[in-house]
């Protein structure tokens, strides 16, 4: 089959996309495009290179598998024409197809829909160019009509139905309201109980997996068998399960954040969760990495809090939960994490300095609550995880209060510092048992000794006018 212009075969890829999940499962989209590709490329006279899909890919990025791979044929050479069936298949953005048909154009290739307006002329570019804007801004329109609405429909007290609802709850038949699912939300209870009497997020998170609780999925099919902490924690601070009173609605409605007729059609005897919408806003960016198995895509998320006067307040159901036993359970999940890393409890000891008497394994830092107090304790990390048999027996307190440890540690230290001889006596006898196992030259380990001696004092001295100033 030869060109027009005499010169060879012309060669074509065929490129088809589909943006959304759905359309890709359903592969109708997909098998659409192609056929009309197919009939246009025989009707034209080329030689189809290579079909190539791109299913479940957003045309708002050029990070995409499918067009990599017609991008490396082009750059390779032999092909004439990549065709698509729309404009936006290519990129949804003007000037990533603009870059495309550079990029293209630099190997003797041509970017081709089958619903270009122009030709290859300047006044066929520039109306394929205008046209391509007006899409855009027409895009840019619907987004702004569809934020509006969402807005609207959440000011009159009703929900924006996402992919699924808060785990407990279950949207009504008109998807506008939450109703309770018993059974999930007795999970969730179970969650804040666990959480508020001391137990880890780990923990919980090991008590379900033990006894077959299935996590949250989408529908009806759980996502697998395991919990996250993650999601744990995201639950016991998410407000639509801690019980507002009518007080509180009622300090909403001055903020500004509830609208006064939602208020008003409320029970003032009962609790109610609160749903918040437009509290966040995320960007999304596809990125390309090379990894060990080639180009990886993947979406980078970043979620800014916006002003609060800008958050719309959504009551739901109340989900049976105590405000005291959710306020509990969230003073927890702040103590939760370690905490030198986390800046939640400071540990005046750094972890792995204090060592049990019973095994001399490096004692670890945790904290509990107690009738509305923390705690927290030293404790032998190979008891905690072992029992006995990971530490000695005869050791018989498994939790030491952290302020009782580091009440004794200064008090020694501060001894040590205030008896000068003491502690000049303990730096010689050092010294001996280093030059007991030393072989160097004296001389210079004289001179090493002294200079850390002169160190010493001048240390002591900065903590003997610390103390008269009482610092």
């Amino acid at each position: 089959m030869s060109s027009t212009n005499g010169h060879g075969p012309k060669r074509a890829i065929l490129y088809a996309r589909v943006s959304t999940d759905e359309q890709a499962r359903s592969g109708y989209s997909l098998a659409q495009q192609l056929e009309a590709l197919r009939g246009y490329a025989t009707q034209e006279g080329y030689e189809t290179l290579e079909e190539i899909a791109d299913p479940g890919q957003s045309g708002a990025s050029l990070a995409r598998p499918g067009l990599d791979r017609v991008r490396d044929l082009v750059a390779a050479g032999s092909v004439s024409v990549v065709l698509a069936q729309d404009r936006d298949r290519f990129a949804r953005e003007p000037a990533y197809h603009y870059l495309l048909r550079r990029e293209f154009e630099g190997h003797g290739c041509k970017l081709k829909a089958l619903n270009d307006r122009g030709d290859d002329s300047p006044e066929g570019e520039l109306t394929d160019g205008i046209l391509d804007q007006l899409a855009k801004f027409e895009r840019a329109k619907t987004a702004e009509r569809t934020r509006r609405g969402r807005l609207q429909k959440a000011k009159k007290g009703r929900l924006i139905r996402n992919s699924r609802a808060h785990y407990g709850f279950e949207y009504d038949k008109t998807g506008d309201h939450y109703v309770v699912d018993e059974e999930k939300m007795a999970v969730v209870r179970r969650i804040f109980h666990a959480v508020a009497g001391g137990s880890s997020l780990y923990g919980v998170k090991c008590s379900l997996e033990s006894d077959d609780v299935p996590p949250p999925g989408n529908g009806d099919k759980a996502s697998g068998r395991f919990w996250y902490t993650n999601f744990l924690g995201t639950v016991v601070k998410d407000d639509v399960y801690k019980p507002h009173t009518s007080d509180e609605i009622a300090g909403l409605v001055d903020e500004g954040l509830l609208a006064e007729e939602i208020s008003a059609s409320l029970d003032e005897s009962s609790s109610y969760g609160i749903f918040w919408f437009n509290r966040t806003r995320t960007i999304r960016k596809r990125v390309t990495k090379v990894g060990s198995t080639g180009k990886e895509y993947r979406w980078q998320r970043k979620t800014y809090q916006k002003p609060r006067d800008q958050w719309i307040a959504i009551p739901v159901p109340d989900a049976g939960i105590p405000r005291e036993i959710v306020e509990a359970a969230r003073e927890m999940v702040r103590y939760n994490a370690v905490p030198p890393k986390k800046g939640r409890r400071f540990y005046e000891i750094p972890s792995g300095v204090v060592r049990c008497g019973g095994c001399a394994n490096a004692m670890s830092q945790h904290v509990t609550m107690a009738n509305g107090k923390v705690y927290a304790y030293y404790k032998c990390a190979r008891l905690v995880q072992h029992g006995k048999d990971g530490c000695s027996p005869e050791r018989l307190r498994v939790n030491h209060r952290a302020e009782e440890i580091e009440r004794k540690v200064w008090s020694t230290l501060s001894d040590l510092m205030k008896d000068p001889e003491q502690l000049r006596g303990d730096i010689d006898r050092m010294i001996e048992l280093e030059k007991s196992g030393s072989h160097g030259d004296p001389k210079c380990e004289e001179k090493v000794w002294l200079d850390k001696l002169v160190e010493v004092a001048q240390m002591r001295r900065g903590y003997q006018e610390q103390a008269a100033k009482g610092t």
